[in-house]
């Protein structure tokens, strides 16, 4: 079992910035890496940002350039720095403790935090 909670959400105008969180506790030993996601109202979950267990990041086109991911081991937490923020960047965000397959593809696991919701004015 893994446990992950979230925070760090708001209201923030466009052009302005916000820093996610994501705690990690539980089996986190057979994590592969980390993915933040997000969920806007009637639209489907999609990656935002990656992180494996290499340190290797990958972004969605949409938030390249504007969001960082980054982590801290010792804390087991994982970050989500957005700048530049759009109204378009509106919607739940949740962290996932990802899996690779025998291909090298990374998929999302069954363990997702609660989200925080991020609303972006214009």
């Amino acid at each position: 079992q893994v446990r992950l909670v979230e925070s760090g959400g708001g209201l923030v105008q466009a052009g302005g910035s916000l820093r996610l969180s994501c705690a990690a506790s539980g089996s986190i030993f057979k994590i592969d890496a980390m993915g933040w996601y997000r969920q806007a109202p009637g639209k489907q979950r999609e990656l935002v940002a990656r992180i494996t267990t290499n340190g290797r990041t990958n972004y969605a086109d949409s938030v390249e350039g504007r969001f960082t991911i980054s982590r801290d081991n010792a804390k087991n937490t994982v970050y989500l720095q957005m700048n530049s923020l759009k109204p378009e960047d509106t919607a739940v965000y949740y962290c996932n403790t990802e899996r690779v397959d025998l291909s090298g593809s990374y998929y999302p696991s069954d363990y997702w935090g609660q989200g925080t919701q991020v609303t972006v004015s214009s």
